[in-house]
């Protein structure tokens, strides 16, 4: 599906982008709003997620369950999400009701009502999440690196918070960060499938009216990798639960699709090193992997591998080895040109779905990235040179770069 890719700006300030695709029905569009968890101060932690949950209790002119029916009842889908940077709603229709679609993301970002008795219901909600999160070793692990990681960076925060934070929020708060992020922050609206573009913008303008906003609220810089450490934290697991990982540069960076690549390589796959290395030669660990994030200001690149406790310090010792041997001896030109046609063939197939092309549409616009065709973006995957791919490798995947998370049983 070779799509047509068209960005405007309106008079209020709107970012507006579309990817016309021929030959599908449906469109996914969004509104992402420049406010998350990294924007929060510490006594307000949780409160962007916390507000991405409220605006569906209820609109000026829908109730929760009039929000819920008003795009299933025609086979379409509502999601809302809360980032490190951004909240996002979303919503997946048949291209005939995206008015529909449209009329219902925007009162929720412009109009929800934010009642004090709707905030006690919700505030239980998002700690029962939290709680998950704590009950949930593997994704706990991750909360507790990227504090490691990050330090004192608001990367490392909790999108979700802390019980006590979120037991803080008022609606007061919430009703004022509403007020000063939704209407008076940045919006961005995208939208990927059967649509036309000059239609849509103006569907946009008469559904936003009301939006005043356009000032950003800048996070700090991020540092670059740290030094080598390790901290472990006592849980009754059945497994242990290790993370190692370091600070990266952010999405703009020129080191972004090497390090995608290194990534790839590494763990990206059964194929890839640790898997064949961790799973298939020492029969350490069921699930390993890569993981990769990247921020505005900083990036996160990592490996996770769960084991028993009795075989934790094996898979953790083998995992360095892998480190030190990929920081040491890069990747050869066969192994790079292999995972340039794996991540080549992953980005192709991701965006046969409509969803998947309006993440990477707004994604231009939130970090200030040029649009890119599909062609382009496989253009600059190829180009990746090997020179690239290994400094980025001694840089980046050097062991004393790491810093290593234990969770499980002391």
């Amino acid at each position: 599906m070779v799509g047509r890719m068209r960005e405007s700006v309106t008079p209020e300030g709107i970012r507006i982008l579309t990817e016309t695709i021929p030959g599908v029905r449906s469109v996914s569009t969004g509104i992402w709003i420049r406010q998350g968890s990294a924007h929060e101060s510490p006594d307000l932690g949780g409160a962007s997620h916390l507000l991405e949950h409220m605006v569906f209790k209820g609109t000026a002119t829908r109730g929760p369950r009039e929000i819920a029916l008003a795009l299933e009842r025609l086979g379409g889908s509502l999601d809302a999400f809360t980032s490190r940077e951004h909240t996002s709603y979303q919503a997946r229709v048949l291209a005939e009701h995206l008015p529909v679609a449209v009329d219902v993301l925007s009162e929720l970002v412009l109009k929800p009502l934010l009642r004090e008795r709707d905030l006690e219901l919700e505030r239980n909600v998002v700690l029962e999440e939290i709680a998950t999160v704590e009950d949930t070793p593997d994704d706990l692990v991750f909360e507790l690196h990227g504090e490691e990681v990050w330090e004192v960076h608001p990367y490392g925060r909790s999108i979700l918070g802390t019980p006590e934070s979120v037991g803080r929020l008022t609606a007061e708060e919430l009703r004022t960060l509403h007020q000063d992020r939704y209407l008076d922050g940045e919006v961005v609206v995208a939208a990927a499938g059967h649509l036309d573009h000059s239609h849509f913008v103006e569907m946009v303008r008469a559904n936003l009216k009301g939006w005043e906003g356009g000032t950003s609220r800048p996070i700090p810089d991020a540092p670059g990798p740290g030094e080598y450490r390790e901290r472990r934290f006592e849980r009754d697991t059945a497994q242990t639960h290790i993370t190692v990982g370091t600070r990266t540069p952010g999405r703009r960076a020129s080191t972004r699709f090497p390090l995608v690549l290194l990534s790839s390589a590494f763990g990206g796959g059964m194929s890839s090193r640790l898997f064949q290395r961790i799973r298939e030669e020492l029969g350490l660990a069921y699930s390993v992997f890569s993981f990769q994030s990247f921020h505005s200001q900083g990036g996160h690149s990592g490996v996770y591998v769960g084991t028993r406790p009795e075989f934790a310090d094996q898979a953790q010792e083998a995992l360095l080895e892998e480190f030190h041997r990929l920081s040491r001896d890069g990747l050869p030109e066969a192994e790079l040109r292999e995972v340039k046609d794996q991540v080549k063939g992953q980005v192709m197939l991701s965006l046969e779905s409509t969803s998947s092309r309006l993440y990477r549409l707004a994604g231009f616009a939130l970090y200030d990235l040029p649009l890119l065709t599909l062609d382009e973006l496989l253009t600059t995957i190829e180009g990746v040179s090997l020179d690239q791919v290994n400094e980025a490798a001694a840089t980046y995947f050097a062991p004393e770069a790491q810093v290593v998370t234990r969770l499980g049983p002391s």
